[in-house]
């Protein structure tokens, strides 16, 4: 008889070995599971941390494009505005005559020096006088048409007359040049 009491207890330490066994692995579960969100939660803040890194990048790089525009095309209408000034006096200085010349002397020859500081303060600023001439290609890039007229001796599209000189900002256009375009039908 005492044999089946000590099958009692055998099967009382599996039933608290196996008690264990599953405590364990749910403690093991719990630490796995929490490990899992822990993972998770790293990927969620590093992926976070990666778009701030980025968008601070692009802010920078948007900032110092801003920053370049507004060096070079920050000063496009005062340029804008100082064209006429220069028109103005190019149309003084071509239509001096010899004898106003002698007359005059010492004034146009002012005249002739600021209109030439002028062009240094352009030059030193980016603004580039387009001064196309007659027999170029008509470009519509740089140019605009004043008027159209069929002239013997011309292609279709070529400028036949310059009304006014056009003017680049670095590489933007502030004012096209104002030219009469050829347009002599082929044949």
């Amino acid at each position: 008889m005492a044999e089946p009491k000590n099958d009692d207890f055998l099967d009382d330490i599996e039933e608290a070995e196996d008690e264990a066994y599953a405590d364990e692995m749910l403690e093991i579960d719990d630490e796995a599971l929490e490990l899992d969100q822990l993972r998770a939660e790293r990927d969620q803040l590093k992926d976070r941390f990666m778009r701030a890194l980025a968008d601070a990048e692009n802010s920078r790089k948007r900032s110092e494009k801003d920053r370049r525009e507004a060096e070079n095309y920050g000063g496009s209408k005062l340029a804008r505005d100082m064209l006429p000034v220069y028109d103005n006096m190019k149309r003084a200085l071509e239509s001096i005559t010899d004898e106003q010349r002698e007359v005059s002397g010492a004034v146009l020859e002012g005249v002739e020096l600021t209109m030439r500081e002028l062009l240094n303060v352009f030059k030193k600023h980016g603004i580039e006088v387009i001064a196309p001439e007659v027999g170029d290609a008509f470009d519509p890039q740089h140019h605009q048409a004043m008027f159209e007229a069929p002239v013997p001796g011309t292609k279709a599209g070529e400028i036949i007359q310059v009304a006014g000189e056009g003017f680049m900002l670095h590489d933007r256009l502030l004012r096209p040049a104002q030219v009469g375009v050829s347009s002599m039908p082929a044949g």
